[in-house]
């Protein structure tokens, strides 16, 4: 494998992206230390690459992207894998507001918890949260899954479209246009699949709540 590091300490974030997208043609794999939460670093990125941040990231890390596989060892602020449309960004400690916004494809996972509007906008692809989640998680959310293994906060899946929402812990409300339905057999198996993919062991997975649109057609009637 060919490696290749970057010492963002005293690049700005557009210095470190072009030094990315440079080595990302050539190399298997990416190492950028000192990322020193910066923001909108590894954005944009299309190939197929592996990036690991040595250290916490901004705004809008790993946004954009298609294709390559974003590691961060530490926090991610708000928009963590904004809008990506491939690949994969996992956080081993906790992100901001608004993780997996909008996201067509692709995972997002944070280790610990996240503020609000989780997967807000989303059309496809998976968010895991190991921890708590905040309100409207998964607001106007238009298809994939959001798996959440802690506690999720007040309007879960408001106004949602498509898709459905997975909780563990305790739900405070739900949102306009939300309601829980039966978890299935197949939803376990989807559900433990999912999860041991990111190493996360679930002891039960018949804990889980599924919540689902009432309807595909909230604002103009059934």
């Amino acid at each position: 494998m060919k490696v290749f590091e970057i010492d963002a300490e005293n690049l700005t974030p557009r210095e470190i992206n072009s030094q990315v997208k440079e080595a990302a043609c050539e190399y298997d794999k990416i190492i950028i230390r000192n990322p020193n939460a910066k923001h909108y670093l590894a954005a944009g990125v299309t190939e197929d690459v592996e990036i690991e941040f040595d250290g916490s990231v901004g705004y809008f890390a790993g946004c954009m992207c298609d294709g390559p596989k974003i590691k961060i060892n530490g926090n991610a602020g708000w928009f963590v894998g904004d809008n990506i449309t491939g690949g994969e960004v996992i956080v081993e400690g906790s992100a901001g507001d608004g993780a997996g916004q909008g996201i067509y494809d692709g995972t997002v996972v944070v280790r610990e918890s996240v503020g609000s509007r989780t997967g807000e906008i989303m059309k496809k692809g998976t968010i895991i949260i190991g921890g708590n989640s905040g309100f409207m998680t998964g607001i106007f959310m238009m298809g994939g899954r959001i798996i959440i293994l802690g506690d999720v906060g007040d309007d879960v899946a408001e106004s949602i479209i498509r898709g459905v929402v997975y909780v563990k812990g305790e739900i405070k409300s739900l949102g306009y246009n939300a309601k829980l339905e039966e978890l299935t057999f197949e939803d376990t198996l989807n559900l433990e699949e999912a999860l041991t993919e990111y190493d996360f062991d679930i002891d039960d997975y018949s804990e889980f709540k599924k919540i689902v649109p009432e309807s595909t057609r909230p604002f103009y009637g059934h």
